[in-house]
């Protein structure tokens, strides 16, 4: 029998489940406050989804506010954080929007479907902002490389984020792959997407206009993704998550792919007042959230929702977050075009409700009221906690044990056989058996993909107006140092954009941590976000949005910390992009930035010592803007012929990375009294390496060193020699290089 709210006003001492559904009994004691009586279980239901960690933000609002109060002024930032994502423009009257989210748990759980709804859902959240998504990028952490859990999972997700791409036709052009133990049990899989629009079709979420039509497009709703939000992405794992399947989206991309057309067709048509995607929480978030958004109420008939399950229950209609649907606010009057556009799409499209006067929410299910609430009160008004925060106990331990103490080869044999071992170690490897499954180029315009620095887009074929995206992150870094960690993250997205040649002009971020119960977390997660809102606010580059994914841990094992950072940078023509890879004969390679002995959380230090400890690199931020100012000066002029940034694995990763992208092999002298070893493998942060044609050399140096810029020349391309040579230290044929770099993931996880 279906609990309406007359019977539970009726019977207000009835026991509820609250605790099972992750409310603690003062949240449980609020919502009977807020509502006079005991919930329906239909509310309850409602309430504990949108109250969960994962909705409702409600131990990370109180420091996430850093990133509006610390906010950098600029005239580009068109819509900021509070809608499904940012918006900025990027000039020629056009706006860009972008975002990065998780989906860590559901991807542990069933791999293909949870990275491949993640896809799903954060294309979704790109178009709900009114622009057509036109690529997808995803920074990916497992476990470690050899564990039977990371051949169980690694496949799949890698099959579910390319599978789901590549139906739609959007390009992958960039992200990460990570191995560590700390992942084990908990992947992270975090998902970017990126849309252009004109500035004149930015659509917003509001539900307003009393008498304006609630339509539902999209798929029929199942019961598939019932708790996906409040029990998987809220909760910490335990022994036997992985049979959780149940609670995982299934998705099907080209249902999608017609959904993204046809509300694109309404958006050019000014069809609709409000938009907003049904994904995590399904109905009962797109529900409450454009209802509080418009300052509205809202009468639903929930009966009228399409099922692909007709023995559904009202709780289950609203918590099911079944893919592929979005929920359109319609005047009257324009109701019937937006049907026929739907159905001429294939989309199913059904009004199943009505915006009101008022500020309640009322769902009846047969007649009978099943929901009557406040939506501000599930959306905008739940609890906020500010957690108890505390210094792990042995961080300072962990500080001085500094990896520069650690032994180091001495001889030019053992130089190379360092170099060789790290660039087919599982971080550093190749990683074309993964991108390799995705496709880079559909649709056109992909200008620079994997494994370049960003990924570079073409959005004007006219004026070849253009942006650039990449994300990073250093779960060894922010574990060390989570303020200095996050800098580093921000730093080097920063200058792999500005590596290309593009300006960078935004940020989102993807704030990946153990449970927010744990006080050592906090203090993890405070001074990340802190470090990060300080860090924007030097660079200059806002947090546009972004997303919050707590309670990566098994049992009381926490993940690093890993705060995901993506950075946006514009072109005013990608014709000018710069590239990573050598390619002309006998052009300068100089080296930017200042090396330092700096090898605490370095790959070097871990994958060959297994050693995680000391203080992470120094990280500047005004010498990083500068760097940046320098690249684009020289993209912009005509003065680099390519450059790559040095980060895993200092210079010695560059070097191999550089040489291998084309074939063109490098003479390197390093600066007389240098030591070969900290030259080649430190991870000294503000580094980049470019390759300079003889003619511009005495102009970008002089330009370098009237700005302050540290510079040394250290090489030369070497087109005929087809060898990495280091002088009088060691020189390795390019073949035996990619055979190394290239060999470990299919050795590991089998051809694709």
């Amino acid at each position: 029998m279906t609990d309406t709210v007359k019977n539970a006003q009726n019977t207000p001492d009835d026991q509820q489940p609250y605790n099972e559904l992750g409310l603690k009994p003062d949240e449980y004691a609020r919502i009977r406050e807020i509502l006079g009586r005991r919930p329906t279980q239909t509310e309850l239901a409602m309430y504990s989804i949108m109250w969960s960690e994962h909705c409702s933000y409600k131990s990370s609002k109180v420091h996430l506010r850093q990133f509006g109060e610390k906010a950098p002024k600029t005239d580009a930032l068109l819509v900021g954080m509070g809608e499904n994502a940012g918006v900025v423009d990027v000039g020629g009257g056009l706006a860009v929007t972008f975002k990065v989210e998780s989906h860590n748990h559901p991807s542990f759980v069933e791999p293909y479907q949870g990275a491949a709804t993640g896809v799903g859902g954060i294309v979704r959240d790109i178009l709900t902002m009114g622009a057509r998504p036109i690529a997808v990028m995803d920074p990916l952490r497992f476990g470690a490389h050899d564990h039977p859990d990371t051949a169980r999972v690694l496949p799949g997700i890698v099959a579910g984020v390319g599978g789901y791409g590549n139906c739609l036709g959007l390009p992958n052009v960039g992200g990460e792959v990570v191995f560590d133990p700390s992942y084990q049990g908990n992947p992270l899989v975090n998902a970017l997407c990126v849309g252009v629009m004109p500035h004149d079709r930015i659509q917003l979420s509001a539900a307003r206009g009393t008498g304006n039509v609630v339509v539902l497009l999209g798929a029929k709703t199942g019961r598939d993704g019932i708790g996906g939000v409040s029990v998987l992405a809220s909760a910490t794992f335990e022994d036997g998550s992985e049979s959780r399947r149940p609670s995982v989206q299934v998705g099907d991309p080209f249902a999608e792919k017609l959904l993204i057309e046809s509300c694109l067709e309404m958006f050019d048509r000014r069809l609709v007042v409000g938009i907003q995607d049904l994904g995590g929480a399904g109905l009962t978030c797109a529900t409450t959230e454009t209802a509080a958004a418009g300052k509205s109420g809202m009468r639903v008939w929930l009966e009228r929702v399409p099922l692909r399950e007709p023995s559904m229950e009202p709780h289950e209609v609203l918590a099911s977050e079944s893919q592929e649907r979005m929920l359109a606010i319609v005047e009257p009057s324009k109701l019937d075009e937006v049907l026929a556009l739907a159905e001429k799409w294939g989309v199913l499209a059904t009004a199943i409700g009505e915006v009101v006067e008022g500020d309640r929410l009322v769902i009846t299910w047969h007649d009978e009221v099943v929901v009557d609430v406040p939506p501000r009160s599930l959306s905008d008004e739940g609890p906020i906690y500010d957690r108890p925060i505390a210094q792990p106990a042995d961080y300072e331990l962990v500080k001085a044990d500094r990896a520069e103490t650690l032994p180091r080869p001495k001889t030019g044999d053992e130089l190379r056989e360092t170099l060789l071992k790290l660039v087919a170690s599982p971080n550093l490897a190749d990683k074309t058996w993964v991108t390799e499954q995705y496709d880079r180029y559909v649709q056109g315009n992909t200008v620079l993909a994997q494994p370049e620095d960003a990924g570079v887009i073409r959005l004007d074929e006219e004026t070849g107006r253009g942006i650039a995206l990449a994300t990073d992150g250093n779960g060894r870094y922010a574990k060390l140092d989570p303020y200095a960690g996050a800098q580093l993250a921000l730093a080097e997205a920063y200058r792999n954009v500005a590596t290309t040649g593009a300006a960078p002009l935004a940020v989102t971020n993807c704030l990946n941590f153990g449970s927010p119960e744990d006080p050592g977390v906090m203090w993890q997660f405070q001074q990340a976000v802190t470090g990060l809102a300080d860090g924007c606010q030097t660079l200059g580059t806002p947090v546009t949005g972004g997303n919050v994914s707590f309670y990566n841990q098994t049992g009381t094992t926490a993940i690093h910390p890993t705060p995901v950072i993506g950075v946006l940078g514009v072109f005013d023509d990608v014709e000018r992009r710069t590239p990573i890879g050598f390619q002309d004969d006998g052009e300068s390679l100089i080296l930017l930035g200042s090396t330092e002995e700096e090898l605490s959380g370095s790959e070097w230090a871990w994958a060959l010592h297994g050693h995680l400890g000391g203080v992470p690199p120094r990280v500047d931020l005004a010498r990083e803007k500068l760097l940046g100012e320098i690249l684009i000066a020289g993209s912009r002029d005509g003065m680099l012929s390519a450059a790559h940034d040095l980060s895993d694995g200092g210079l010695a990763q560059a070097l191999t990375e550089a040489t291998l992208r084309y074939g063109v092999g490098a003479r390197i002298v390093l600066p007389e009294g240098a030591d070969p070893f900290v030259w080649l493998f430190s991870e000294s942060a503000g580094r980049v390496l470019v390759s300079v044609p003889r003619t511009e050399e005495l102009r970008f140096t002089d330009m370098c060193t009237m700005r302050g810029l540290p510079w040394a020349r250290i090489g030369v391309v070497d087109q005929v020699g087809e060898a990495l040579e280091v002088q009088g230290q060691f020189t390795i044929p390019l073949a035996e290089l990619r055979s190394a770099w290239t060999g470990t993931l299919p050795a590991l996880f089998g051809r694709s």
